[in-house]
């Protein structure tokens, strides 16, 4: 094929990427099924899932989940009932909503709209490998590790509420502490898995997800996540993103620096950002020396 066949037939997929794209956000409501979405375009089903999985990274069921997530949240937002969302969203009940959320954002509907309203979080502060943190739990898994700043516990605390302000906050170590040893100290346990509950919006959890594929021992820059995402315009959205990362440390937000090679600003100081790394750097060394093999 061509230089200038090629080019025709990516222009004719992007006319049909979009022209999906357009049809999904118009019919969302009505929930297409993708035998539909095809017979708009003319083209087969099998043909769709492959052109649309290829141009958008995601499937046309997940681009519809999204769409379906972020109208149901401005419905949600201003006080409609869970029943009401459902039906307005295109969903024939409030238990395909609730699956809708748990499988999206890890929290129920109701728990979305009013902020974690009955949910119970325990938190506590503890010492770790790079000062004192805040760590939080609920029956669902951790949901914040946050190090204590330059505004104290206060600070820390302020920050706890402010993303669940409708939750039930106690302090109480009996299980932070479990998850500090957890988190440090992996080997103490490491039958039991670590389950993370975070709370953002689409774009945050996408950058979040990206910051867990930086490998241990290596950086980034603002830039180069935002490429990866596929948005490189999207600079300051990202750093935006990574500063709100709730679950420092397990979500890292210290492997990304600025373009010029600055570290840039941290929740808990500059000068924590580049002990973790240093410390991750460290351990990779030693790990690589334990592999070595020695001379006879």
């Amino acid at each position: 094929m061509t230089g200038a066949n090629t080019i025709a037939r990516s222009a004719r997929d992007y006319d049909r990427i979009e022209s999906a794209i357009r049809y999904i956000d118009t019919h969302q409501c009505t929930q297409p099924t993708l035998p539909q979405i095809a017979a708009h375009l003319g083209v087969s089903e099998s043909h769709f899932q492959r052109l649309f999985s290829r141009w958008a990274g995601i499937s046309p069921k997940r681009f519809l989940q999204f769409l379906t997530l972020e109208h149901t949240k401005r419905l949600l937002r201003n006080a409609a009932s869970t029943l009401d969302t459902a039906h307005a969203a295109g969903l024939s009940s409030t238990s395909r909503l609730h699956e809708l959320y748990i499988e999206c954002e890890a929290i129920t509907p109701g728990e979305y709209k009013d902020y974690g309203d009955g949910l119970d979080i325990r938190f506590d502060f503890h010492q770790s490998p790079f000062g004192e943190c805040l760590v939080a739990t609920t029956p669902r898994g951790l949901c914040a590790l946050l190090f204590v700043g330059d505004t104290g516990r206060s600070g820390a605390v302020a920050a706890l509420e402010r993303n669940w302000r409708s939750a039930r906050l106690t302090q109480d170590s009996t299980d932070t502490a479990h998850t500090v040893q957890q988190v440090f100290a992996p080997r103490a346990d490491p039958q039991q898995p670590l389950y993370m509950l975070v709370k953002g919006t689409n774009f945050q959890i996408k950058v979040w997800e990206a910051l867990l594929r930086v490998p241990r021992g290596r950086l980034v820059s603002y830039q180069d996540l935002s490429r990866h995402l596929g948005a490189p315009s999207a600079v300051r959205a990202v750093a935006n993103a990574v500063a709100r990362n709730p679950i420092h440390f397990l979500i890292p937000c210290h492997r990304v620096i600025r373009n010029m090679g600055e570290f840039g600003g941290y929740q808990g100081g500059t000068a924590k950002k580049k002990a973790i790394h240093a410390w991750e750097a460290a351990k990779i060394r030693s790990s690589r020396l334990k592999a070595a093999p020695t001379a006879t």
